[in-house]
């Protein structure tokens, strides 16, 4: 794995860097299970190319990373149960699977793990599948505040302190 001494910021599901504004940070490890991916949606003027661009492969479930490394984490994970594996939602942004709540159980308590001490976990959900409150009865730390966003207001941003 590359050096990650000077990384101070986990995304800890990259995919598509979506975002971020800063999408090739040096200060961030951007990691995912997906391999790097170029796809191209759409036809005409509505066609575009999307990348999938982990720096490092890694599962957020079981990260081979250090304890209390981390100031900030930012966990996005996937969020959507009925969608096509094949689907352009399902390239850009993954899908859940049947094991959900213990992927996204072991998905909290790295992303907590790898985060220093007062340092923040950036968590952002959205309850097109599942409500919010089911997904926060799953983290060990109460979240501090957040905010919905969206034309429905479904994508939640929760900040969380360690």
């Amino acid at each position: 794995m590359k050096n990650i001494k000077d990384k101070k910021i986990l995304d800890a599901c990259c995919g598509g860097r979506t975002f971020w504004f800063q999408k090739e940070h040096e200060k961030t490890l951007f990691i995912d299970i997906r391999q790097p991916e170029t796809f191209t949606t759409g036809i005409g003027t509505n066609k575009r190319t999307r990348h999938i661009k982990p720096e490092v492969i890694m599962d957020f479930r079981s990260m081979d990373l250090p304890d209390n490394h981390f100031s900030l984490v930012v966990f996005d994970p996937p969020h959507l149960l009925n969608v096509g594996d094949n689907s352009y939602t399902a390239k850009m942004y993954g899908k859940l699977g049947k094991n959900w709540k213990s992927d996204l159980t072991k998905g909290f308590s790295e992303c907590f793990r790898v985060l220093k001490p007062d340092g923040i976990l950036i968590f952002k959900w959205c309850e097109y599948d599942i409500p919010l409150k089911d997904i926060l009865e799953l983290t060990p730390v109460k979240p501090l505040f957040g905010h919905k966003s969206g034309k429905q207001q479904k994508t939640h941003w929760i900040t969380f302190m360690k």
